[in-house]
């Protein structure tokens, strides 16, 4: 079978056993602050277990795009050295929430495996979770006895919590699991040793396919387990193993889904993979073959679902996955141009019945990989450079200090495993404790930023199904669910989920919500503002930094009303309204290749990014202000449309964002649906007319092939406008009499930068005067020739300048210059190279001369600068270069 065969056969059987099939969740997590990644298949039905919400169906099945390069589950580095790990991979899964549980689950994957994809019976080892008296939860004697029936008991095995008690993070829900794993090996070498004995033994050849987990549990923040409402079913089968078991493999990378892009590599090489047909686990040219097969599936598909590389959070995992890829092409395939880029569009081909996403935006993932991959090859050369330096100054068969390992990689990008490659090859070691410190140092100190203490929820009322009411309303009867604590940056923040409420939690790019709620009880009104609304999961949290609420929110037989803030809504709906005139605007003057690539709207700006490869020129920005103004001088009345098919939206013209996970029935937006027709949750003006004025206020580059412009609307605008006609107000009042405004100020710049220029070449008249008069006045001791003055320059150019050029008219030399800038005294120490080698440091004197001026400075051996604040000190500072001398 083929691994399009296998997958669509898997989909198949579930859909058989009454299991609804629903796309794969986007790799970037939407809306769950515990994830930067969907890292299981579960992860996009988290909510469903904890009963925040209800599911389309109660038996679902799909393949879910994985990633697992940060936090707890973090295969990153093993990638490209084992067979069968990998940082993006596919999770076929199936659920039941609250319908079936062990005896189905087992059972289904007991027929799937043998009667389906007819794996042998005989290989086939399962594990059951042999309990945990500090959790107090028992031996699983129900999943024992229903393997036992099928398998036997020879080829059950008792796991550990590790091993067999499933959970996905530190709190959330959890439950016991009972893995599958299959032995791979040869008859003989089966022969000689039971496969029972390697399972969960890292062997590539015996390997866990299938991992059934029973939902029975939620674990607390203090680490406490509660038994969930219902139970339910998560299984998680790894598709590439799954397809190196059945087409008879021994690596996953040897599958078809793996090869097509292998080979691409090897003919552009022109190195070959797996020579002889053996499979090499140490062999360099084959693991950075599979580390490049493998990254540029994560990197692509993150890129297609909305995360481009940057230099933080989840763009940060991104890059460091595709650098990684790109520094093994470098050092083991020879690549020292762009190769990852010409690589997407095999991949896009490979996956475009099963992930479209990748296809549709084929051009613009490869331009970024590209930018990318352009920026890290000029890194690498530069990090290559930088190393020789350290590596001249370190003795022979020396040990290179770890934080300067470390600095290579956190200020110049510079991979640690490359760093200690390129000393091994020279004969030295890196100190891996001491770069171990630092970076844990460093992420000590990230950790103390992003430090978040969060009590468990507090049940106030049990709730029913959650109702969103702000599309109608601003206000709004409700009851009062749960809240927690939480320490933040800000400070202590109480969240607080409502039954109902007419706040707009933030999501899609609109903030969300602030105003207050009021509570009423007894006679009394209590009033707690709140700041923020936020969507976790499918909750919405409402934030408030009021203190000491635990004993108001508690309050019994109360009335609460919920109340936003309708001035700042109104403002939001202005500015994302205008955003999809904007989008729509955008498309029809630069083409209809802009894809949205993020946004923001709160109540002052709209700030866009989109997909486009050149800088959007000043003619074309009010080319779309103007369609813009027009569509709101039109005053096109809001159409709203609930409940449609996606299919149906998408063929009518809806646009939708990439990366973002719709359901099956969505929310469409539409202003005159010749114009701008889009899948929007967010909140609009009822009409364009309410917008008042669109004004665009910047335009500028995000990353490669990004992006962003800024605009205000409404009051903000005519803020801009307002002041602009007072500037130019003020100009023609400034320039009395003369027709041309504009005319006048060029020429006002014209006649500026000539006399620049003449000052510039009467500055450095002067220079080579002073220049002249210091070398006449040299002094000579020994061989060195001296010289230490104070001098007149405009500026520290000048005086750097100076110091170079008299340099350049010496030979041994020993200068030491001081000025006064601004009213601060400068020092310029400058040496030549034969006494940098006798081991003079500018640097360390000029560090020593800047204490007369009350100052401090440094540079490099040969030439160093200081500044101080004491001028009077200046003359002793320059007495002291002579001591030193």
């Amino acid at each position: 079978m083929t691994s399009h065969e296998i997958r669509q056969a898997f989909l198949d059987f579930f859909k058989s056993k009454g299991h609804l099939i629903v796309p794969s969740a986007p790799l970037v997590a939407k809306n769950d602050p515990t994830l930067m990644f969907n890292n299981s298949g579960m992860a996009q039905f988290k909510d469903f277990f904890l009963g925040n919400g209800t599911p389309p169906s109660k038996r679902i099945a799909d393949t879910q795009k994985c990633l697992r390069v940060s936090g707890k589950h973090n295969d990153l580095e093993d990638v490209g050295f084992d067979t069968y790990h990998h940082t993006m991979f596919e999770m076929l899964g199936n659920w039941s929430f609250g319908d079936y549980f062990k005896k189905e689950a087992l059972a289904w994957s007991w027929e799937l495996l043998t009667e389906v994809y007819k794996l042998p019976k005989e290989r086939i080892y399962v594990s059951v979770f042999k309990g945990d008296e500090k959790d107090g939860v028992p031996f699983d004697q129900e999943a024992w006895d229903i393997w036992k029936e099928m398998v036997g008991e020879d080829r059950i095995i008792l796991g550990n919590k590790k091993d067999n008690f499933w959970e996905m993070g530190d709190t959330g829900p959890c439950g016991p699991c009972s893995e599958i794993h299959i032995d791979l090996r040869d008859q003989a070498e089966v022969d000689a040793k039971s496969g029972k004995e390697l399972v969960n033994a890292d062997h590539p050849q015996v390997v866990e396919i299938w991992n059934n987990v029973f939902m029975q549990f939620e674990r607390k923040a203090d680490g406490s387990l509660i038994s969930l409402p219902s139970k339910h079913v998560d299984t998680g089968m790894g598709f590439e193993r799954l397809c190196m078991a059945i087409q008879g493999k021994k690596s996953n990378y040897d599958t078809d889904i793996f090869q097509n892009t292998i080979q691409v590599i090897e003919k552009m090489c022109g190195k070959k993979y797996g020579v002889n047909g053996t499979l090499n686990t140490t062999d360099y040219t084959d693991i950075a073959m599979r580390v490049i097969a493998d990254h540029l599936r994560a990197v692509s598909f993150a890129i297609a679902d909305g995360q481009l590389p940057s230099n933080a959070k989840a763009g940060y995992v991104i890059r460091r996955i595709l650098r990684r890829a790109i520094r093994y092409g470098y050092s083991y395939l020879g690549f020292t141009e762009p190769f990852m880029s010409q690589l997407v569009p095999v991949l896009a081909e490979q996956f475009k019945d099963v992930f479209p996403e990748l296809k549709a935006q084929e051009d613009f993932v490869t331009r970024v990989v590209n930018e990318e991959e352009k920026s890290f090859l000029r890194t690498l050369e530069a990090g290559i450079k930088r190393f020789e330096i350290i590596s001249a100054q370190t003795p022979a068969g020396g040990i290179i200090n770890g934080e300067t390992v470390f600095e290579l990689s956190d200020t110049f990008g510079f991979p640690v495993d490359l760093t200690a490659l390129l000393a091994k090859e020279k004969g030295y070691k890196i100190d891996e404790a001491g770069y171990e410190k630092a970076l844990a140092e460093q992420k000590n100190r990230s950790r103390q930023d992003a430090a978040k203490e969060a009590t468990d929820w507090v049940e106030v009322s049990e709730g029913g199904d959650f109702e969103f009411l702000g599309y109608d309303t601003l206000e709004a009867n409700a009851q009062i669910v749960k809240y927690r604590k939480v320490k933040t940056k800000a400070g202590e923040e109480y969240h607080i989920v409502l039954d109902r409420t007419p706040f707009y939690a933030e999501m899609g790019g609109q903030v969300g919500d602030s105003g207050e709620l009021v509570m009423s009880s007894k006679g009394q009104e209590i009033k707690i503002k709140i700041v923020d609304t936020k969507k976790e999961n499918d909750l919405f949290i409402h934030v408030s930094r009021d203190k000491n609420l635990d004993e108001i929110l508690l309050t019994p037989d109360y009335s609460l009303l919920a109340s936003v803030d309708a001035h700042r809504r109104q403002n939001i709906m202005r500015n994302h309204t205008a955003t999809h005139l904007m989008l729509a605007g955008l498309r029809k003057v630069l083409g209809t290749h802009i894809v949205q690539k993020g946004s923001y709207q709160n109540d002052e700006v709209t700030r866009f990014d989109f997909s486009h490869f050149a800088k959007v020129t000043d003619e074309e920005l009010k080319q779309v202000e103007d369609i813009v103004n027009a569509k709101i001088r039109a005053n096109i009345v809001q159409k709203t449309y609930v409940n449609v098919p996606i299919d149906e939206a998408i063929k009518k013209g809806a646009t939708a964002t990439f990366g973002e996970k719709y359901g099956d029935f969505v929310r469409v937006v539409e202003f005159d649906p010749q114009f701008s027709v889009e899948l929007c949750g967010g909140t609009h003006v009822p009409s364009t007319g309410e917008i008042a004025l669109f004004k665009f206020t910047s335009e500028g580059s995000v990353s490669a092939g990004v992006r962003r412009v800024e605009a205000v609307t409404g009051e903000k605008a005519m803020e801009i406008i307002s002041r602009q006609a007072d500037v130019i107000s003020q100009l023609e009042e400034l320039f009395k009499g003369q027709k041309d405004v504009v005319k006048a100020v060029e020429n006002l710049l014209s006649e500026k930068a000539t006399l620049l220029k003449r000052i510039e070449a009467l500055e450095n008249e002067k220079l080579q005067q002073t220049k002249q008069g210091l070398l006449a006045q040299a002094e000579t001791k020994g061989e060195i020739s001296v010289i230490i003055a104070r001098v007149d320059v405009a500026n520290a150019d000048a005086l750097k300048s100076l110091a170079y050029q008299l340099k350049e008219s010496l030979s041994t030399c020993f200068i030491v210059l001081g000025t006064v800038l601004n009213g601060k005294p400068q020092l310029a120490v400058m040496l030549s190279e034969d006494l940098v080698a006798q081991g003079k440091h500018a640097g360390n004197i000029v560090k020593d001369l800047a204490k007369e001026v009350k100052g401090g400075g440094g540079g490099q051996p040969f030439f160093a600068t200081a500044g101080g604040s004491d001028v009077s000190g200046l003359d002793a500072a320059l007495a002291k270069a002579k001591t030193i001398l």
